[in-house]
Parts: C-alpha cells; sequence; structure tokens
C-alpha cells in the first residue's frame, strides 16, 4: 500500500475495476451463494447427526461434539490468515480451493474411523469456511458495480439462510433414512456442483492488493474498523448468548412442547430468509440504518422475551422478528467493512471473521453461565443490553460509509 495512506486514516479507495464494471457477474454471485450455502450446511452437520456419529465410531457425544468446535477454532484462524497466506494467487482459483476443501472435508467425515479422522476433516472444513468467508464480500465487489453490492451481498446471505432453515432438520431425517456416513456424501456432492458452477461463472480475479501481517495491525489503527469490529463483538455476542439458549427459554418460560418450539425455531429461520432481502434493500440506501435498525430491533424483540415471554404468542412473533431484524446485520456489517477499507477488503473481511468467532464463543460461554445463574432469562436479559448498546453505539459513532471513492472519511472514531 502506498506509504501516502495514514494507518489511522480511513482511505475511500476502490480499486478501478470496481467502478469501471458496468454490468453484475451475477452467474458469478450466485455460485459464491452456492459455496456459502455448502459449507454452512456441512457445519451445520454434525449437531443433527451427533447422536449416531458417536455411537458408530464408538466415542462419547461429548468427544463428536468436539467436531462442531474444531471447526469454528481453526475457522477463526483461517478468516485472517487466507488474504494473506494467497496474497499472489487469483483469486477465482483460491475461491475454488477453499471449496475444494468442503468436498474433502465431507469425503473424509463419511469414510471416518474415529474421532481423530472426524477432526481433521472438520479441521478441513473450517479452513474452508473461514477463509470464504473472509474472502466473499471482497470478490463480490469485484463482480458487481458499487451501488449493486447490498443487493449482491443480500443474495450471498439468503445462502447462510437456506442452510440454517434446512441442515439441521433435512440432516437429522435423512441421517435416519440413509445413515449419516451418505448424508456427508451428499454434502460432498453439493461441494463438487458448487466447484463446477464457480468453475465456470468466475472470471479472473488478479490480486489488487498485498496484506501482510502488518496490513492487519494498520487495519486496527483505523477508527472506522476499531468501531465495526467493536459492534460486531457486543451485538453478536448478545445474539449467540440469546440463540444458544433459546430453547431452555421456550421450555422453561411459555412452557412450550418441542413441536412448538421446533415451529417457533423454523419461524425464526423463515424470518432470517427474508430479513436478508430487506436487509439488502436498506443497506442500498443506508448502512448506517440497516445495522441500528437489525439491532434495535433485536433488543426489542429481546425485551418482549424479557417482559412477556410467558406468552407463546408473543414468544412466537417476537423470536419471528429477531430472525428476521438479524437478517439485516451480516448484509449491513459485511457492506460497511468492505466500504471503510476497500483498499484492503481481504485482510478486513478475515479480521470481521474472526470477531465473529470470538463473538460466537464469547457469547455462549456468558450465556452458559447467565443461564447457569440466573436461569434462562438471564441470556436474553444479556441479549437486550448488548444489541440495544450496539445500536446507541453505532447510531452515535458511526457515520455513513460512501459508497464510492473520494468521499469523506467513513466514520468518526
Amino acid at each position: 500500500m502506498s506509504d501516502s495512506l495514514s494507518a489511522t486514516a480511513d482511505p475511500q479507495f476502490i480499486p478501478a475495476e470496481i467502478e469501471e464494471r458496468a454490468e453484475a457477474a451475477w452467474p458469478a454471485i450466485f455460485s459464491l451463494t452456492m459455496g456459502v450455502f455448502g459449507l454452512v450446511t456441512a457445519e451445520f452437520l454434525p449437531a443433527s447427526l451427533l447422536t449416531p456419529i458417536a455411537a458408530d465410531l464408538g466415542i462419547s457425544d461429548g468427544a463428536a461434539g468436539q467436531a462442531v468446535t474444531a471447526t469454528a477454532v481453526i475457522g477463526a484462524v483461517a478468516g485472517v490468515a487466507t488474504a494473506i497466506m494467497t496474497r499472489g494467487i487469483d483469486r477465482r482459483i483460491v475461491m475454488w480451493a477453499l471449496t475444494s476443501l468442503l468436498v474433502v472435508s465431507s469425503l473424509l467425515a463419511a469414510v471416518a474411523t474415529g474421532l481423530t479422522t472426524l477432526l481433521f476433516a472438520r479441521l478441513l472444513l473450517g479452513i474452508g469456511l473461514g477463509g470464504f468467508w473472509s474472502m466473499a464480500a471482497a470478490t463480490a465487489m469485484r463482480l458487481v458495480p458499487a451501488r449493486l453490492l447490498p443487493r449482491a451481498m443480500s443474495i450471498i446471505f439468503t445462502g447462510v439462510s437456506v442452510a440454517t432453515v434446512s441442515a439441521a432438520p433435512i440432516g437429522a431425517y435423512l441421517g435416519e433414512a440413509i445413515g449419516w456416513r451418505a448424508v456427508f456424501v451428499i454434502s460432498a456432492g453439493i461441494g463438487a456442483v458448487t466447484l463446477l458452477a464457480q468453475v465456470l461463472t468466475l472470471p479472473k480475479l488478479p490480486p489488487l492488493a498485498a496484506p501482510s501481517i502488518g496490513t492487519l495491525f494498520e487495519l486496527l489503527a483505523r477508527p472506522s474498523i476499531r468501531l465495526v469490529l467493536f459492534a460486531v463483538l457486543v451485538i453478536i455476542s448478545g445474539h449467540f448468548a440469546g440463540f444458544t439458549y433459546v430453547r431452555p427459554f421456550l421450555e422453561q418460560v411459555p412452557l412450550l412442547k418441542v413441536e412448538a418450539i421446533s415451529l417457533v425455531l423454523l419461524a425464526y429461520g423463515v424470518g432470517g430468509f427474508f430479513g436478508n432481502f430487506a436487509g439488502g434493500a436498506v443497506v442500498a440506501r443506508s448502512v448506517k440504518a440497516a445495522v441500528v435498525l437489525g439491532s434495535l430491533a433485536i433488543g426489542l424483540a429481546a425485551l418482549a422475551l424479557l417482559f412477556f415471554g410467558a406468552s407463546s404468542l408473543v414468544s412466537g412473533l417476537a423470536i419471528a422478528l429477531w430472525g428476521f431484524a438479524f437478517g439485516f446485520l451480516p448484509v449491513g456489517i459485511q457492506t460497511w467493512t468492505v466500504r471503510v477499507a476497500a483498499d484492503q477488503a481481504e485482510a478486513a473481511g478475515g479480521l470481521l471473521v474472526a470477531a465473529f468467532q470470538v463473538a460466537i464463543a464469547g457469547g455462549a460461554i456468558f450465556g452458559g453461565l447467565l443461564v447457569d445463574h440466573l436461569g434462562a432469562l438471564g441470556a436474553v436479559g444479556y441479549l437486550a443490553t448488548a444489541t440495544l448498546l450496539g445500536a446507541a453505539l453505532v447510531l452515535g459513532l458511526g457515520r455513513e460509509p460512501p459508497a464510492a471513492s473520494g468521499a469523506a472519511p467513513a466514520m468518526a472514531g
């Protein structure tokens, strides 16, 4: 990067290739959506197949559960490291390689004979998942005109919503019908189809920057990046503190049965699906508004659960609103990040992935402590506090990041 760029500035550098692109490469965007869907589906599969995996491999449920932990931990590392380790390689080749890890990981899991092989397979998935997430937004911004980036990101995140809604129930059903190993073979097949789509649609994307370890520290010196990352740590930790323990809440407060809980969680997933599109529409007008409105709506839904959650109707509607509002956040946060760090979008994406993983882990741990000491309402209380605090933080300190170069700095620090 040029010496003229101050480490503490918020340069609005948008590569010329982005500004000059007249038409969106929508088939390539859809291939990225397929990649996100396949990777997130594979990430969620062990949760729905845990019991048969443990029984077949002769290990405890807790040991089998480490397949999820392994993916999350290595995903955080890969998110930061991918852009640096592949900085001289055509980005389409990098995306192909990361998608290939989905195929290899799923096949290894399908033939695993013990915990070691299963964990190795999940480590490979973590590399693919973390790397793909860190590169997705930076790749999308090179495939569409700047004005269409919010729409592109909302399409990509649709893959997450579909995977979230379908992976666990379909995985559990197919695992019972055809066996857990066959489910992982299907996952590998999804990855292979996705890889073919990406080979056919992704254009040549030579690297536009050469990120290094120093780049990460330079990005962290920018007030706008620090604000985004801090907002993620606050808001997302609250979200996952609440969502990780939403089932105990539904069992203990509105006293719902398993069938009703399944319907409520389905409403959450469907809400998130439509929230992605609504969030993309809001982001096209104001990134700041999308993040503030999404966080504020989740906070209000949490307050409804906290004070009126004994009503099954209120709980169901509040959780559906929660899912819808959360759909605003990934689109808004990713778009905000690439706009305030367009000169190093890949490295910034890595930091964002790491922040998400830390927030997810921290939220689950802190939420568990609250549930153990205060009951199910403890995690919901933290959900309300964190998301409302995050909304106030962004509203008070953030300034709308411009969608094109030459604008004023994006945020106050």
